[in-house]
């Protein structure tokens, strides 16, 4: 059998399309946290047989050596990386594999555009805007990388940067132009169409605060999906048509839902400085008195209420002591005490960062809502333990127009009776902004390590059966 045998054709059609069903299936899952392990597993298989069918295609018996080569390396690599990362760091290991997503297909479309003669005008021009698409999400999500894994949690804003953004882009899309119409390769314009794509992608993160990095990182995911599907359509290859689809689709959408989680408007993210906040004002700086509890006082209040609503936060994540919490709230649904969790849709340091830390700590999923299904029941908890969350439980968000999170959706905590606060550091969280809440009447502080806090809760509460 031949590669020109419409039979040999006609089985790598049907692998395809079996791929395809599996990528759809794989992200159907998804939706369910009690499905998601298996997603993983359908869409990984799905990417197997397009892998090999790709394979079977190649002419070139050299590629067919070199390319299983590098995806052993690369697979190797990232096998045992990800083992190693905590789950503080994933976030940041996230965006970094979303850029080199993004990078490669790139890469892709700039190999095809020094390749002009071999496409037509319509191809060209996919290959300059997956191109773009793939740029601008590489370097983008390498400096939300770079940021999250460093102390650069302010906004690093620069003067103009509205006529910078526009000068980019026209200049980008009059090279993009050229590119396009043009069968002759041009090394030259291609090399300054990459320059001027990193850094539109890196001036536009640059400006966003650490805080806002989920919703960007989102549209980098987006963007990079947008990339690939486009290189697929150059390279007539409907796996990544498909997967790179529904990459775009699913990205956006989160895009959009993950802004309004934080009140604000998308083309805020391109144009309008997305999540700049002036220098903090001395008011916001002001520190307070906060009240201080023991850990039995905090324990008994816990253990004598009717309802508690735990709120973790990436401080959570920092200490690991999300095991530590499903063992106190065992303790409390134990004693008769309703126990649920409510997690901010940009809690953590993307979206589900939470939800991913609690399932691996074996809280029931029908224990854990959201913000908007939530909220409002705050007022009717006798207790609010918030562990080590700060922006997404700060009454300045909706008070403050000079605190860079003003405007932003919080959890309504200070309307419950008790509010008990697990925190280490200052309590300014990542938004670098001091919260009132722990200045607050109702409000007790319990300082120290969560985990340790934790544990401190759990003893007292077992000691007083």
């Amino acid at each position: 059998m031949t590669a020109s045998d419409p039979i040999h054709f006609l089985g790598i059609d049907i692998a395809y399309f079996i791929a395809t069903v599996l990528f759809v299936v794989g992200l159907r899952y998804m939706s369910s946290p009690t499905r998601a392990r298996s997603s993983i597993w359908i869409a990984g298989v799905g990417m197997v047989i397009a892998v090999v069918a790709t394979l079977t295609v190649e002419g070139d018996p050299g590629r067919r050596v070199l390319i299983p080569i590098a995806m052993f390396l690369g697979a190797g690599f990232a096998f045992f990386q990800s083992r190693r990362v905590s789950m503080t760091d994933a976030p940041a290991l996230i965006a970094l594999y979303n850029g080199l997503g993004g990078g490669a297909a790139a890469g892709i479309a700039f190999v095809e555009l020094l390749r002009a003669s071999e496409h037509t005008s319509s191809l060209r021009f996919f290959a300059v805007v997956g191109a773009l698409a793939g740029s601008v999400a590489f370097a983008g999500s390498i400096m939300a990388w770079i940021k999250l894994r460093s102390d650069m949690r302010r906004s690093v804003p620069f003067p103009n940067r509205q006529v910078v953004y526009l000068a980019i882009l026209v200049l980008m899309f009059l090279v993009g132009l050229v590119l396009a119409s043009s069968n002759t390769a041009h090394p030259v314009l291609l090399f300054l169409f990459v320059l001027l794509a990193l850094f539109f992608g890196i001036s536009m993160t640059l400006p966003i605060a650490a805080a806002d990095l989920p919703v960007l990182i989102s549209l980098y995911n987006a963007l990079t999906g947008l990339a690939v599907g486009f290189e697929g359509y150059v390279l007539g290859n409907p796996a990544m048509m498909v997967a790179g689809t529904l990459v775009f689709a699913s990205g956006s959408l989160l895009t959009r839902l993950m802004a309004r989680a934080v009140n604000r408007q998308l083309a805020e993210i391109m144009y309008s400085g997305f999540g700049v906040g002036g220098d903090v004002s001395p008011s916001v700086r002001k520190e307070g008195f906060i009240n201080e509890v023991e850990p039995h006082d905090a324990a008994a209040s816990m253990a004598f209420a009717n309802r508690v609503i735990v709120v973790p936060g990436y401080g959570m994540a920092v200490a690991q002591a999300q095991h530590k919490l499903r063992e106190l709230t065992q303790l409390l649904d134990e004693r008769g005490v309703q126990t649920a969790f409510a997690i901010h849709p940009v809690a953590g340091r993307m979206p589900g960062h939470m939800n991913v830390l609690l399932a691996d700590a074996g809280v029931p999923y029908e224990k854990i809502a959201d913000l908007s299904a939530i909220n409002e029941e705050f007022s009717h908890a006798d207790v609010a333990l918030v562990v080590g969350a700060n922006d997404t439980v700060n009454p300045q968000a909706r008070t403050d127009e000079t605190s860079p999170i003003f405007g932003m959706p919080v959890m309504n905590v200070d309307q419950a009776g008790t509010v008990i606060v697990l925190k280490r550091g200052d309590g300014r969280g990542y938004a670098d902004v001091s919260n009132p809440l722990l200045e607050a009447a109702g409000t007790r502080v319990l300082l120290g390590d969560a985990k340790d806090s934790l544990q401190e809760l759990i003893t007292s509460i077992k000691a007083l059966d």
